[in-house]
């Protein structure tokens, strides 16, 4: 099974490599989505367990059931950003032209030249990765002061991330929200992800899990409805300040998403990851049943890679028609190697814990 799931990510990936030769821009734009999405998967599950080793509770065990195995990925994932770092000035137009015209449109151009230069971009790339493949390590989770401070760090070093990596795709253009939103997007898929695995690997172990007659899958479908909340509530709050400012520097990032064919991915995302998942989570008999609730959290998830693709794609080229098939082949490809057998690991290491658990006992 493994096997095959690496032979049909292989083709995957090839087949969206073709789109090298039909638009290298878009195939690069279509890999960096795909890429963060799954950086984001991983980062998001650590955030719940995380928040779980600060807190307590029996609701955090099957985020950390999910977090380890996902986190033992973070360094081969970690290699998908060599094609990004090595062909900035395809993607990025501060680097094919530092001193574009987009240097006007800054408020402090000195500081954003200084900033968005190949060297410096490329050494704080380096230093992200590291302090990724820090948090996504066990010992992040060994303490509550080493969570809180993964979490600080996290929240730092992945709002700088964004900006860099995704924001600077237009340059010219800036939010001191676009970091949360980010974040926000990646707590909520993390969790998402988290919910589906224990819903569809190991279901049977988490049956009796809860406080007194509550069922653990309550839990987990509230901190999903949490997460649905701030998403909306940030990526909202950052449309509505910037739609009542209107000034012409400052919408340069909703035009290409509201004006053009992508204004229907936003119209998709309101209702796939706000409006469905709201509505279904506030019900008992969906937060209750591992199936339903499996289904919530399945939407959640896709609807998460169309934000990362709306975020992304119109930023480089709003008209091209090519990210339409790229992304749904970078996405799978990436997702195939990244999480493969991803169940299975998470089933091995439920059965190494219990057994553990047992020898500690006799």
């Amino acid at each position: 099974m493994k096997r095959l799931q690496l032979a049909a990510a292989a083709v995957l990936v090839v087949s969206a490599a073709a789109g090298w030769w039909a638009s290298p821009r878009m195939f690069l734009a279509a890999w960096l989505a795909a890429w963060w999405w799954c950086l984001g998967l991983v980062l998001g599950c650590f955030t719940n367990a995380w928040l779980h080793r600060l807190t307590g509770g029996a609701w955090g065990e099957p985020l950390r059931d999910a977090a380890l195995p996902l986190g033992r990925r973070m360094p081969w994932l970690l290699l998908g950003l060599l094609p990004v770092a090595g062909t900035l000035a395809w993607l990025y137009p501060w680097a094919a032209d530092p001193q574009g015209e987009w240097l006007h449109r800054m408020t402090r151009p000195a500081f954003a030249q200084a900033w968005l230069t190949a060297p410096f971009f490329l050494a704080r790339l380096a230093v992200y990765a590291a302090v990724w493949w820090w948090l996504a390590r066990p010992c992040s989770l060994a303490t509550k002061g080493r969570a809180a401070g993964a979490l600080v760090l996290h929240g730092l070093v992945s709002s700088l991330a964004a900006v860099d990596l995704l924001m600077s795709l237009l340059p010219g253009w800036f939010s001191t929200g676009f970091g949360l939103v980010a974040l926000s997007n990646q707590a909520l898929s993390g969790a998402a992800l988290a919910v589906l695995l224990a819903a569809l690997a190991v279901p049977a172990r988490w049956a009796s899990r809860g406080a007194g007659s509550v069922p653990l899958w309550r839990d987990l479908g509230n901190l999903l409805l949490m997460w649905t909340l701030l998403w909306a509530y940030v990526a909202f709050m950052q449309f509505l300040v910037i739609w009542s400012e209107n000034l012409p520097r400052e919408i340069s990032w909703y035009v290409p998403r509201l004006q053009t064919g992508w204004r229907a991915a936003a119209w998709a995302l309101a209702l796939l990851q706000f409006a469905l998942p709201f509505l279904a989570l506030l019900f008992r008999r969906v937060k209750d049943r591992p199936r339903r609730l499996a289904i919530a959290a399945g939407l959640v998830l896709a609807a998460s890679a169309l934000d990362v693709t709306w975020t992304v794609l119109p930023s480089v080229d709003a008209h091209s028609l090519h990210g339409w098939w790229l992304v749904p082949l970078t996405f799978a490809g990436m997702g195939l190697l990244v999480f493969g057998g991803l169940p299975d690991a998470i089933r091995e290491d439920g059965e190494q814990h219990e057994r553990r658990i047992r020898h500690a006992h006799t």
